[in-house]
């Protein structure tokens, strides 16, 4: 054994962790060599970088470095199993290319220059051009003018910082995450419905339930480990446990499915409405559920496509196509017959996009159920396949059958089922909407809110729901569901964070793309990206990069690694990566995990809360708390003096160095002690780290003396304690591996909205009653049909009642079987199994790259022969917007029917969002990834 070479010593410990995490029995001479290679690491428990599942790992480090990874046995979520990328977590951070010092364009005077190279400068310079140019365009826009691009992968602690340096420092709202382009739909499906944000179920529900049916969600790639959980669960149930897969193309996900559903983009609002029509029609409404918890709601149709205007001055002739689709369309037959239970519009008609603007795409009522009966009652079997069928090489009679056998599944009282969706549902023109009926389905049901029963958003991010969402770093929230344009729940958050009453801007700022057109509009002229990729990942990208190189702005880029956003930025500032940093994530099941810093990032590399923060210093009270008379934001500057604060005071002294963050979370600090070795871990922003690091005044940095990730965490979750989001405090979450919120009196909640499992239903339902739906936002809504409200009838209050909606099927604006100009193939995109989003990480893994070296054009073997290609041949991917190169794949693990085709966008040298449309859905402004038309020819 003590020959032991370091690839059979990796075998080795990697076989013995594999047995133990298996439950198997591991010879007494394995265990003794993995023990014994293992001299000198130290363990400690983290969580995965990747996508929102929320596994646990166990991370080893020695010598400051992470020198192994593997599943934590003791993750409930995992259960010690990664998938490929969770086992390459330290990989990801050790990339030959890793930048690890501030990065400005000079020119050879030593000036600050857009169009000069990269040059490195210190932390001083950086934080001087920094401060110059922010201040010169906060000065001249005002709050309204300056963004930060946020991030579902920020942690925890590093959003709360960014929402409070942007709304209670900058007095702007113009800070929004990359989770817009994913869960952005799945929360306004929330919050219409329940009035609260995520799911009522937990991943237990896998193992429980006996059908899982899946929309656009291919968990085999993009959520492995709970695919490998449905899978085991499969196997050990294969008679009863049921897999459906529906999908605009064939993936791993219908491998052991029993029934894979092809259907065409956007119509699944068809498909729900007619499982809701044959649920009415074969009188298999649970009326005891829906009558004591829910109501029938409908809302405004004519919302537009979330587009530009098209008479903006940047939307180019071709574009201009689609995009005026965005004021007005004509109805086209299949919409008229979609849309005849309303009764307003029919075929041939022009629709024009009266309620685009505004609140106006959110606007819903109550309608009686004999008005929701009418409205779905055109969606029969017949017109629904004739609508929906997406492989043009299947029967109409085959798929009428499979649909009528995914009808009868979700109907069998005998059956629990689970529908999960991911950004299938979410990256939708109709985003919201679709998200809204899939609880419509499982409500009438009853088969909602109870274990093994419910619709479940699966999150894409590892913190999309714990920092976007819970945090509230979207333009338009606060934490703990608190919204910006609630004049109480600013006056919350002001108390909370001890700032003057109406210090909050209360108008809601500018989402993701918008931050995007804003700077092409001139209206937003400094931007700040951090935990984020936008100029890859964001759709129309020409536009963007344009913007970003040709434009009056500066543009700040916090990277590890030079990806697309960092080439195009004016100023690129290092960062520590995940295990370089304290923090915590939540997962899609409402799980928070944290974990402790385990090593020193390397060079100058900071953590994002030591850049905020040390950029925070930069200003005084009297610059930014003045009065705004454009944003029509007044002057606290006169209730900052009487709360003991001097216009001198800077963000930094108010917002994060306050006193009693010193007396009450004081460095060292018990907790940072390692379980196993006792050795106390390091805390980069608390003390330093050992390097000569020079701060935002040239100064070595020593740290800040006191627990600042602790502090922030302990003041963020006073937010939701005793309001139906409450978190532990800080030392538990170390101490265990998760909880799912509500956490009340140190127990979490699995079902939430269930008597049996949920203290905050227990509170609020009546006696006798199982649910009680206490979400309190959008409860009080007007009466009215299915065309409108009627204004004679008033209002409602729907204290502990969810809503049931009717939301019509609708065309794609840019289908290609309207199209009249040779754009005859839809255009899908999304992740592999192998990279991570725009693969700025994984794409430096060896492995990993060897894996998937490039993207792919996935295409039908028969449109590949009819274009006159083969495989590994080059062809042009041509949209209105741009176009790019890509190989074709017709044999590969993605089989798209004819028509369509499918292309990842982790390569950023087949950067396909040039092609990708930039629609969006017009509530939650989450962009469609999923549809564009495009013509394809070989290069």
């Amino acid at each position: 054994m003590s020959k032991m070479d370091r690839r059979d010593f990796l075998k080795t410990t990697a076989a013995v962790a594999a047995a133990g995490a298996a439950g198997l029995t591991v010879p007494s001479e394995l265990k003794a060599a993995a023990s014994n290679g293992e001299a000198g690491w130290q363990w400690d428990k983290a969580v995965c970088r990747f996508c929102g599942t929320g596994c646990g790992i166990m991370v080893a480090t020695k010598d400051d470095k992470i020198v192994a990874v593997k599943g934590d046995p003791e993750a409930p979520v995992n259960r010690g199993i990664n998938c490929i990328k969770g086992y390459f977590n330290a990989k990801i951070m050790y990339g030959a290319d890793r930048l690890t010092e501030p990065l400005l364009r000079l020119n050879d005077n030593g000036e600050f220059d857009k169009n000069a190279p990269f040059r490195p400068v210190t932390w001083k310079r950086a934080f001087d051009e920094m401060e110059k140019q922010f201040k010169k365009y906060y000065n001249e826009l005002g709050p309204t003018g300056v963004a930060i691009f946020g991030s579902g992968q920020y942690t925890i602690q590093e959003g709360y910082v960014a929402s409070k340096l942007v709304k209670a420092g900058w007095r702007s709202n113009n800070i929004d995450p990359n989770a817009r382009h994913c869960m952005a739909s799945a929360v306004v499906g929330f919050y219409q419905t329940f009035g609260i944000d995520e799911p009522a179920g937990c991943y237990d529900d896998i193992e429980i339930t006996d059908t899982v049916i899946s929309w656009g969600a291919n968990m085999a790639e993009m959520h492995p480990i709970l695919w490998a959980r449905v899978s085991d669960a499969k196997l050990n149930n294969p008679d009863k446990y049921t897999i459906v897969n529906l999908t605009t193309y064939s993936n791993r996900t219908s491998n052991i499915a029993d029934m894979e559903i092809i259907f065409r983009p956007n119509t699944d609002l068809a498909i729900m409405n007619y499982i809701g029509r044959e649920i009415v029609k074969r009188n298999a409404i649970n009326w005891d559920f829906v009558k004591k918890h829910t109501i029938f709601a409908t809302g405004t149709v004519d919302t537009g496509y979330g587009m530009r205007n098209p008479n903006n001055p940047h939307v180019t002739a071709k574009e201009k196509q689609t995009v005026k689709k965005e004021l007005a369309k004509v109805v086209t037959k299949e919409e008229g017959i979609a849309l005849s239970g309303i009764g307003k519009w029919k075929a041939g008609e022009e629709m024009k996009m009266t309620h685009r603007a505004g609140h106006a795409p959110f606007f819903h009522w109550q309608i009686t159920f004999d008005d929701f009966k009418k409205a779905i009652e055109p969606y029969d079997l017949d017109y629904v396949a004739s609508v929906a069928k997406g492989d043009p090489d299947e029967s109409i009679e085959s798929f009428k059958a499979k649909l009528r056998k995914l009808a009868d599944l979700y109907i069998d009282k005998n059956r629990k089922v689970v529908s999960f969706w991911t950004m299938g549902f979410n990256q939708h023109v109709r985003g919201s909407w679709i998200n809204e009926i899939v609880y419509m389905v499982h409500m009438l049901l009853g088969k909602q809110a109870l274990p093994g029963n419910g619709a479940f958003s699966l999150t894409g991010q590892p913190s999309a729901c714990g920092t976007a969402r819970e945090v509230g770093t979207f333009a338009h929230r606060l934490p703990a569901d608190l919204l910006v344009a609630n004049p109480k729940h600013r006056k919350i958050a002001e108390k909370l964070w001890k700032i003057p009453h109406g210090t909050i801007n209360p108008k809601v700022g500018s989402h993701f793309l918008k931050i995007m057109r804003d700077m092409e509009d001139g209206k937003i002229k400094f931007a700040w990206a951090q935990v984020n990729n936008p100029w890859q990942n964001t759709a129309n990208a020409n536009h963007w990069i344009k913007m970003a190189r040709t434009m009056d702005n500066f543009i700040v880029v916090s990277e590890v690694y030079p990806g697309v956003s960092a080439r195009v930025a004016d100023l690129i500032l290092p960062v520590a990566m995940i295990y370089e940093k304290w923090g915590a994530y939540g997962n899609a099941e409402r799980r928070t995990q944290h974990w402790r810093q385990q090593v020193t990032p390397p060079g100058h590399a900071m953590p994002d809360i030591w850049t905020m923060t040390e950029f925070s210093k930069r200003f005084k009270l009297k610059e930014v708390w003045k009065a705004w008379p454009k944003q029509k934001l007044p002057s606290v500057l006169e209730e900052a003096k009487a709360m003991g604060y001097s216009p001198e005071d800077t963000l930094f002294d108010v917002l994060f160095n306050r006193e009693e963050y010193r007396k009450e979370f004081p460095w060292p600090d018990p907790i940072a002690k390692n379980p196993g070795t006792g050795k106390m871990h390091k805390n980069t922003e608390a003390a330093g780290d050992g390097r000569e690091i020079m701060g935002e005044d040239g100064k070595p940095f020593t740290g800040y003396g006191f627990f600042i990730q602790k502090a922030m965490w302990e003041e963020y979750r006073k937010f939701g304690v005793g309001h139906g989001h409450d978190l532990a405090h800080f030392d538990t979450y170390h101490k265990v591996r998760g909880l799912r919120w509500p956490v009340v009196n140190g127990k979490e909640t699995k079902w939430r909205f269930n008597v049996d499992y949920d203290p905050y239903a227990r509170k609020n339902a009546k006696p006798g009653e199982k649910f009680a739906f206490y979400g309190p936002l959008l409860k009080t809504i007007k009466i009215g049909n299915l065309q409108h409200p009627i204004k004679e009838k008033g209002k409602v209050h729907l204290a502990n009642k969810a809503k049931i909606f009717f939301r019509p099927f609708m065309v794609h604006p840019e289908d290609p079987k309207y199209d009249k100009d040779g754009y005859n193939f839809w255009l899908c995109t999304g992740r592999v199994l192998e990279h991570w989003h725009s693969g700025t990480m994984t794409m430096r893994v060896p492995e990993l790259y060897r894996a998937m070296p490039e993207a792919l054009c996935y295409m039908n073997p028969k449109d590949a022969k009819n274009i006159g290609v083969q495989d590994g041949d080059l062809v042009v991917v041509e949209s209105r917007r741009g176009k790019v190169k890509v190989r074709v794949e017709t044999r590969g693990r993605n089989k798209p029917p004819r028509g369509l085709v499918y292309v990842p966008w982790f390569d950023e040298k087949v950067l396909i969002n040039k092609v990708c449309l930039d629609a969006t859905c017009p509530m939650s402004k989450e962009t469609d990834y999923k549809k564009a038309a495009v013509k394809i020819y070989k290069a």
